[in-house]
């Protein structure tokens, strides 16, 4: 069922032909580069003629053919070729896809390594699977030593030096360690890694950068963010400081995830959702914003930094936003402001964890005058296609050309999107900059083809996309994550009011900001704004939402914590439960929704906490509780025995609002119904006895179910 680490090579061996296991001259043939112009709008992509396994084999022969010599000249020292995993996410019980994925890749490297070309071979982390690949065993088999030694031997077969940097999952060995400190210890002393990041100059003046998560098991939010830690990043800025761009030096990193502002637009949705889209995407160790931007902004700063290539998402490469260049053409929008640097996501080999079923790998190969992105195709027998050219003008300046039209993303996708980047002049920008009122939805509810955005005067992005209120980043206009979700805001119209309060914040107030770029470093300034109230408006009931921020003045929604704390909290309610079905002598159907958690920082408007009841947490079991009291109330012994007499109350009450006849009413009838029976019904108590009527929520309850409920004193639940 799953390969020992000892056993890994011989069942490596087993899988693959002979010939891959040491490196041969790959056979000479012609090379035919691809020269296709740039196309817009949907479009399948046609694999191309294959461009990888005799690269620099086919270019010698050429060579010699064309100027009628013995041998070709040796490359140049400035030249190199990189091979590109994604998530590995490796399950020792399924290794086919590795080890085909393998066999598409080391004949690439040989054709370099062969001709004198460096060569080295990147893992962008996550090793090992989320999950358990033990038999019987409830052990995670991501972060374990055993998940590292088999991705280091993988790794390792490949011919060629490795590096990898550690995912959000390469530290989740948490039933072997205690601590993400010993977690740390393990995963670099397998990997031989002196430190999380590394450094290894590949070609004349160029250089493979990669920067490592160190926080899992301490992460404030979720443990699926990115974190670099500010060790890291003191020594990352460091580096690209000394090697400037003027001297000739080039430099690639490559990370788990993107860093913010990278222009990357094709998201795993829950990635949005959760937080952890980007590097350091809420604050990293210390939770300040200022780690997210950091990165960015050194991208501004220093030209050195050429390419950025990233994982995390599990997408492939045939999305036209899986590659960013650093300028775009003026017809198409503002200058985004990335500096020099080409971001790139990778996809994964396996089929398994592919988000869209697609199984990639990249190829970077460069030289002095630019570099080349490739795709390696491993469902299409390995076959490598050109994705991009980038070419330098100078020391500061690139020219980006894609090299194959894309493909569209399906809207109607559950688990990835093509998500909206506001920009200036996108037409989509609403409020009048010297008012603090803005009507996003001008008047209308927000629907799924609502699209706008505007600038709090607190200097905070809002945005209605996709049926849901979402907060970008000021700075870059990335999206930082969700406020408001679909399922509260359908129906609903968004308002910003004044709240009739000057605060002072950090940032100008709107008619200040400049709107010329994209990625204009509007956080940075000092000012005044005045407060506001971003409202949700229901005007068939009447009833209006204040959506509050968040402690440090964000909106986006921190709404899935630490891994860790979570699993803990997941065992205290099985033992909750198991408790509850022994002392009570019920099913455990009986008890859904009646055991429940309570937990904080618990939310009030109140100077003195009173309660520590949540809305929908333990208010839920509350309300359950009340509402069966309520039916017990109605259909008291002594009023039972007086409906059974009579035989008709309940049944006049039910058929007064059964308008059809058909023997069910709505939620809305039963209610009125209640109404009938016990005029004295609040409106909360005959809601919460509605919900405790309807137990299937099929929104109908029959006349038999409503005398069931009246006459044996007692909800559904309960009379089971």
């Amino acid at each position: 069922p799953f390969a020992a680490p000892a056993r890994l090579s011989r069942m490596m061996g087993a899988l693959l032909p002979a010939s891959l296991l040491s490196f041969r001259p790959s056979p000479i043939r012609p090379r035919h580069l691809l020269h296709a112009a740039i196309r817009r709008g949907p479009a399948k992509i046609v694999e191309e003629e294959d461009l990888g396994t005799d690269f620099y084999a086919a270019r010698c022969d050429e060579e010699v053919q064309e100027n009628d010599v013995d041998e070709c000249e040796v490359p140049s020292a400035d030249e190199f070729t990189v091979a590109i995993l994604g998530d590995l996410h490796v399950d020792p019980r399924k290794l086919d896809d590795y080890a085909e994925g393998r066999s598409h890749i080391v004949p690439v490297l040989e054709d370099a390594a062969s001709r004198g070309v460096g060569a080295a071979l990147v893992s962008l982390g996550d090793l090992g699977e989320s999950k358990p690949c033990w038999e019987g065993s409830p052990e995670l088999y991501a972060g374990t030593t055993a998940c590292h030694d088999h991705a280091a031997e993988y790794l390792s077969s490949f011919g060629v030096p490795y590096e990898v940097v550690g995912g959000n999952h390469d530290l989740e060995g948490i039933d072997e360690f205690s601590t993400d400190e010993a977690n740390l210890e393990a995963f670099c002393r397998i990997h031989h890694k002196p430190t999380m990041q590394f450094c290894r100059q590949i070609a004349d003046r160029t250089l493979l950068v990669g920067l490592g998560s160190t926080v899992f098991r301490t992460a404030k939010y979720t443990s699926h963010e990115v974190t670099v830690d500010d060790e890291q990043l003191a020594w990352f800025e460091r580096l690209v400081s000394e090697h400037p761009s003027e001297e000739g030096w080039k430099v690639f990193v490559f990370t788990h995830a993107p860093p913010i502002g990278s222009g990357l637009r094709v998201l795993q949705e829950n990635h949005v959702v959760n937080g952890c889209c980007w590097l350091n995407h809420s604050g990293g160790e210390k939770a300040d914003p200022r780690t997210t931007r950091k990165f960015i902004e050194l991208v501004r700063r220093h030209r050195c930094i050429k390419g950025w290539f990233s994982g995390h998402f599990h997408l492939s490469h045939d999305y036209e936003d899986s590659i960013t260049f650093p300028s775009v053409p003026r017809e198409e929008g503002p200058y985004p402001n990335r500096g020099s640097c080409v971001f790139v996501q990778a996809g994964v080999m396996r089929g398994g964890c592919s988000r869209d079923g697609r199984r990639q790998s990249r190829l970077l190969r460069g030289n002095k005058a630019g570099f080349e992105i490739l795709t390696v195709n491993h469902a299409n027998g390995g076959s490598v296609r050109l994705d991009a050219t980038i070419t330098y003008k100078d020391s500061g300046h690139e020219v980006g050309v894609y090299a194959h039209d894309h493909d569209e993303v399906d809207r109607d996708s559950e688990t990835f999107v093509k998500v909206y980047s506001p920009s200036a002049g996108d037409g989509c920008y609403v409020g009048d900059d010297d008012s603090l009122s803005v009507d996003p939805t001008e008047g209308e509810c927000v629907g799924e083809e609502t699209v706008a955005w505007w600038r709090m005067s607190c200097g905070r992005v809002l945005g209605v996309y996709d049926g849901r209120l979402i907060e970008y980043d000021a700075s870059t206009l990335a999206p930082l994550g969700l406020v408001v979700g679909a399922d509260e805001l359908d129906g609903r119209r968004v308002v910003v009011v004044g709240s009739g309060a000057d605060e002072c914040v950090t940032l100008p107030k709107k008619s200040s900001f400049d709107f010329d770029m994209q990625g204009a470093e509007c956080a940075s300034a000092e000012g005044e704004g005045e407060e506001q109230a971003v409202l949700l408006v229901d005007d068939e009931s009447a009833t209006v939402t204040v959506v509050q921020p968040n402690e440090d003045g964000s909106y986006w929604r921190k709404i899935v914590r630490n891994k860790m704390v979570r699993m803990k909290e997941k065992r205290r309610v099985q033992a909750g439960r198991a408790y509850a079905e022994a002392a009570f002598d019920g099913s455990p159907d009986a008890f859904e929704g009646r055991v429940v958690s309570s937990w904080g920082p618990y939310t009030s408007i109140v100077g003195t906490a009173v309660k520590t009841g949540v809305a929908g947490l333990t208010t839920q079991a509350e309300n359950v509780a009340k509402a069966e009291q309520r039916w017990q109330s109605l259909g008291s012994e002594e009023q039972g025995r007086a409906w059974a007499a009579t035989g008709s109350q309940l049944a006049d009450a039910f058929n007064k609002v059964d308008a059809d006849g058909n023997g069910s009413i709505s939620h809305a009838e039963l209610a009125a119904a209640i109404k009938v029976v016990d005029p004295a019904s609040t409106a909360e108590e005959v809601a919460t006895m509605v919900a405790v009527a309807d137990e299937d929520e099929d929104g109908e309850v029959t006349l038999s179910e409503f005398v069931m409920l009246m006459l044996y004193q007692r909800g559904p639940a309960l009379a089971k």
